[in-house]
């Protein structure tokens, strides 16, 4: 079986450990961030909510519990979204082509999203309506 050799890193920007690592690490997320809000109209959109949503959240009268639910529900749906955007620019980095499997891995990346916002829907319903 070919690969790297135990211990050694499996990929060239893998070497970096410690404070370096969670420096880069977090930088890394920010250009993920925004190259989302760039490039996704749908994660725009879900900034937005997140934007109306959460002090919504803080500004209801219910408990911490309530309130965290409320708050991770709305977030989950950006985490999502993020995923969703990450196999839609990889399976278009593999191919623009019409492909079977393409189109499944990016219906699916869409399908766990509307199951997010489902969730977002259900939980706020359940916190506010109780």
């Amino acid at each position: 079986m070919n690969g790297p050799a135990p211990g050694a890193p499996v990929s060239p920007h893998k070497g970096k450990t410690g404070v370096e690592r969670l420096r880069r690490a977090f930088f890394y997320s920010v250009e993920g961030l925004s190259a989302a809000y760039r490039n996704e109209d749908a994660f725009r959109q879900e900034v937005l909510l997140t934007l109306l949503l959460v002090p919504a959240a803080l500004l209801t009268p219910v408990s911490g519990t309530a309130k965290a639910l409320l708050i991770g529900s709305v977030l989950l749906v950006l985490v999502v979204e993020l995923l969703n955007s990450a196999i839609e620019a990889v399976t278009d980095r593999i191919s623009i082509e019409d492909h079977v499997l393409a189109k499944q891995a990016k219906d699916m990346g869409s399908a766990a999203v509307l199951v997010a916002l489902v969730m977002l829907a259900v939980v706020w319903a359940l916190v506010l309506l109780a």
